[in-house]
């Protein structure tokens, strides 16, 4: 099996363990919330989902030591397509035909994600990710992000503009750096269970990885910011979007993944992104809301009263994962606060 194949059903498989773990959550929160008894944190279903959740985010962070960044980061649709169809099977949401138009959108731009995104990059190591972080090509990348950054930082803290564009910029830029530490931290911890060269003892090995709990950890911040802000329904498209662009040119840059990829492989990888976009973009599309007498019944609850809350929980949570940030608003869910 090609080792790209590998890292795309390890990708997969992480993301819809993220999908399954995130509706057992929303369906403890609903669940305790109706009840009006115990937080949900004492509740086993809910740390059963925390507990899927680790093993996605495991499964996400090894993906990148098999496969290139711009193949997995797009392969984030899988958690919203999964997400939206668990959440019609066992929440009893409502099936649109905008939800069976997105999904085969969503499909099909995978297909072509898989086929013409580029399958190998070149083997992460501690001096292949030295030469990359001072060739000229990144440097110019990383002031034109440190200067952008500054400048959003400015219109948001500064002029108190609080547009959703300029929180998903901040984001996207800070995830930039995640995908680059994360790849480097998983490649080099990839060769070295290889056996074919011990990484772990380059210093470069430990700049990654403090550049990447560093990112995530304001990564996570913003997100939350806006999440706070803004209804997950515009969060989880631009995103996605934000995200995958972010890691795609993170992985031409310094990683130089599409090097020697043809014009047409471009040009048609492009094009799945167009339609894994437009895909999300349609699901995460004004979500309905569950009748949750009719989920407690499914779920074997006793039926009481009956009650029609929304399938969005409160946006004031602050509990998000070093990858989970993403995945989190792919799915367009958010947690609750006791």
């Amino acid at each position: 099996m090609e080792v790209y194949i590998v890292g795309i059903c390890i990708a997969v498989c992480g993301n819809f363990l993220i999908s399954i773990s995130l509706n057992i959550q929303k369906y403890t929160h609903v669940r305790q919330s109706q009840r009006g008894t115990r937080p949900y944190y004492t509740s086993r279903l809910w740390w059963c989902g925390i507990l899927l959740m680790g093993v996605g985010e495991l499964g996400n962070f090894a993906a990148y030591g098999f496969a290139p960044a711009s193949l997995i980061a797009p392969l984030g649709c899988v958690s919203v397509i999964a997400s939206a169809v668990i959440s019609v099977v066992f929440l009893k949401e409502t099936l649109r035909a905008s939800d069976i138009l997105g999904g085969a959108l969503a499909l099909t731009g995978t297909y072509f994600l898989v086929t013409f995104a580029p399958h190998s990059s070149p083997h992460v190591t501690a001096n292949m990710v030295e030469r990359s972080l001072v060739s000229w090509q990144f440097l110019i990348y990383f002031m034109f992000e440190a200067i952008l950054f500054a400048v959003l930082m400015y219109l948001y803290k500064c002029r108190n503009i609080k547009h959703i564009i300029i929180m998903m910029l901040m984001v996207a830029l800070l995830a930039s750096l995640t995908v680059i530490s994360v790849k480097a931290v998983s490649g080099m911890i990839t060769e070295t269970v290889h056996g074919s060269h011990l990484q772990l003892t380059y210093p470069i090995f430990y700049i990654m990885f403090i550049i990447m709990v560093i990112s995530c950890a304001f990564q996570i911040k913003f997100l939350n910011q806006a999440m706070k802000m803004f209804d997950a329904t515009e969060i989880v498209p631009i995103n996605y979007v934000f995200f995958t662009a972010s890691a795609v040119v993170a992985g031409i840059l310094f990683y130089e993944e599409f090097y020697g990829l043809s014009l047409i492989y471009i040009i048609m990888f492009i094009v799945g992104c167009m339609l894994a976009f437009t895909g999300v973009f349609l699901i995460a599309r004004a979500r309905p809301s569950i009748k949750m007498d009719r989920v407690f019944i499914s779920m074997g609850q006793i039926p009481g009263k009956s009650c029609t809350d929304k399938v969005q929980p409160q946006s004031d949570d602050s509990k998000y994962g070093t990858l989970t940030s993403k995945f989190t608003c792919n799915s367009g869910i958010q947690q609750d606060e006791a």
